[in-house]
């Protein structure tokens, strides 16, 4: 999964507009344009297909900032928060991090967001997408699984 395909399916399943994402980047310490997020909210080409004009791939350290921000605006900033590092690289572990994060989310209600999707994980194979790297029972979260989270978190809020 791209990262614009990240952005867009999480506005849609969250109802998200356009100002409030705008305001999400901000909270990230990220400055946006509305013409900046709306080539990053495009469709990329399928193979074979042209490119519509204005498609700007959108960078991970955007994506990492706008769901810094996503958290923010959903929880609060901690007063004793260290400041962001902003990583260069995201992966799919960091990015299904934050989004449980900044819903709220428990154990159950990942698993019952991912059930909707019909997606079945175990509850080990959830926590060990959220181990750290270096854990022998680490997994890496493929696109399948938070593709079908995103698509779970839109039957559950938009079904």
């Amino acid at each position: 999964m791209t990262n614009n395909d990240i952005l867009r399916r999480l506005r849609y399943a969250l109802s998200i507009s356009n100002d409030q994402m705008v305001d999400m980047f901000a909270k990230g310490n990220l400055t946006v344009s509305h013409l900046q997020l709306h080539g990053w909210l495009m469709k990329e080409a399928d193979e074979g297909e042209a490119q519509e004009p204005g498609f700007v791939p959108c960078p991970d350290a955007a994506l990492s900032q706008f769901l810094d921000g996503f958290i923010a605006v959903r929880r609060g900033v901690r007063d004793d928060a260290p400041p962001q590092v902003i990583p260069n690289r995201i992966n799919n572990n960091l990015i299904l991090r934050k989004l449980r994060i900044g819903l709220n989310f428990k154990e159950e209600e990942m698993l019952a967001t991912l059930k909707q999707a019909d997606f079945n994980l175990s509850k080990s194979e959830l926590s060990a997408l959220f181990r750290s790297k270096d854990h022998k029972h680490y997994q890496d979260c493929g696109d399948q699984i938070l593709r079908n989270f995103l698509i779970g978190l839109t039957a559950k809020y938009r079904g």
